[in-house]
């Protein structure tokens, strides 16, 4: 669990006076909290030199990606950079000092994650902070963010069973924050601040625009607006007043993004497609309507009933009251009943079915359905070769598929070529042998 979190503008207030006369010199006096400070007692302090030879001089073959706080590296710390430490790789992140954040969300970093330990927030190693420079350092993540994995045009689908896992994963980590003693408020919530390891274990990120929870007798903090479009609760957005449960807005976006494998906010779509929210929510309630806004990259691979539920937990999260959105802890344990469903669909796969008196160089495709469609399939394809006997006319062997499915072809001189879907189904065309499932 690591420290006990504290109230931190109380323990830093100077840092957060707004007068730009002094800016710097409150700047100096908050570094020397921080540095006195418990805080930084688990956190590692790097020179700007160390920096530089653990980003090989910010090498442009280590930069890894740039966000809102500024563009992040790919390093390594070893005994070369710092005699003593053992080797491993991480994530450095740079301050942007033209950018939209500075110095306040670089503090707000170092406060939060430098306090707070679980296992689904990511890990902070150290900070630099020379002269003007801000930068923090990270566990690397190999599989970088959510919003990589999730929409990357040329990237493979993620399986319906890892989409839930991510979710659960995220939801752990949102919830440890909202039941701390004293909840913190992530108030950016969003794909790309998912971070996922190399076996898809989720870390939550960027705490610069966290905030703490109400106090005492306190129902919301009233702070300035900010986050990201699609992703923020409406009343905050009208209001100002954030509580935990615009987190839980923010998370029933994700969930909608998992489950259709489309963008919060994508303006390369038609007009009433651009926002995920308003042009999902009549199909969420409706079961019937649901497949149509399912991911089509999955190509049926789901469970049926965990998707309804999925659905209808991420319309109670995009609740338009505050109030009647669930807990974390509730989604957390309506997630963890999703992992045991096995219903998950299957494809039909096509193999190659010798059949008696064929000429050479020829094959015959019979298709075959898994699951529970197999049985009547197979009937079907009996029944097809008597009927066949009976009618000297009618191919042998001709099979009567379900309705909805191809029927069988004669096929000649086919080489032998296998060709792998994304749900790792095959089709072989092979002369008088039976498809193997890879």
């Amino acid at each position: 669990m690591g420290l006990k979190k504290g109230t931190w503008k109380y323990a830093f207030p100077i840092c957060f006076r707004h007068t730009r006369s002094r800016s710097v010199v409150l700047r100096r006096r908050s570094l020397k909290r921080l540095c006195s400070s418990r805080i930084a007692k688990d956190l590692d302090v790097f020179t700007l030199a160390e920096v530089r030879a653990i980003t090989h001089n910010f090498s442009s073959s280590s930069f890894l990606g740039e966000g809102g706080f500024g563009p992040v590296y790919k390093g390594v710390i070893d005994e070369k950079v710092r005699p003593g430490f053992k080797a491993q790789q991480v994530a450095v992140k740079v301050l942007d000092l033209d950018g939209q954040q500075g110095h306040r969300e670089w503090l707000a970093e170092v406060i939060f994650l430098g306090q707070l330990r679980h296992p689904h927030l990511v890990k902070l190693i150290g900070y630099c902070s020379e002269k003007e420079q801000r930068v923090l350092i990270y566990e690397y993540m190999a599989k970088g963010n959510l919003e990589n994995q999730l929409f990357r045009r040329y990237s493979a689908s993620l399986p319906w069973t890892t989409r839930v896992k991510i979710a659960l994963e995220a939801a752990k980590g949102l919830a440890f924050l909202h039941e701390e003693e004293n909840p913190v408020i992530f108030r950016d919530f969003k794909a790309s601040n998912i971070l996922l390891d190399s076996d898809y274990t989720v870390k939550l990120s960027d705490f610069g625009l966290a905030k703490d929870g109400p106090e005492d007798d306190e129902t919301h903090v009233t702070t300035r607006v900010m986050g990201t479009e699609g992703y923020a609760a409406p009343e905050y957005i009208m209001t100002g007043h954030l509580t935990t449960m615009s987190d839980v807005y923010s998370f029933g976006v994700v969930l909608l993004e998992l489950l259709t494998g489309r963008r919060s906010t994508d303006k390369s779509r038609p007009s009433k497609e651009q926002n995920l929210v308003g042009w999902a929510w009549p199909f969420l309630k409706d079961p019937q309507k649901l497949k149509r806004i399912i991911d089509p990259k999955l190509e049926g691979m789901y469970s049926t009933e965990g998707a309804k539920r999925v659905a209808m937990l991420a319309n109670q999260c995009l609740s338009q009251k505050a109030k009647c959105r669930p807990r974390m802890s509730s989604v957390v344990k309506t997630l963890e009943s999703l992992m045991d469903l096995a219903d998950t669909g299957f494809m039909p796969f096509v193999y190659i079915v010798p059949a008696e008196g064929q000429k050479k160089g020829e094959a015959q495709i019979t298709l075959r359905v898994c699951g529970k469609d197999e049985a009547e399939a197979e009937a079907n394809h009996n029944n097809g070769k008597e009927a066949g006997k009976k009618d000297d006319n009618k191919e042998i062997g001709q099979l009567k598929c379900p309705k909805g499915l191809r029927h069988t072809h004669r096929l000649s001189q086919f080489r032998s070529r296998p060709v792998y879907s994304d749900n790792k189904f095959c089709i072989t065309l092979q002369t008088g042998m039976n498809c193997t499932n890879q």
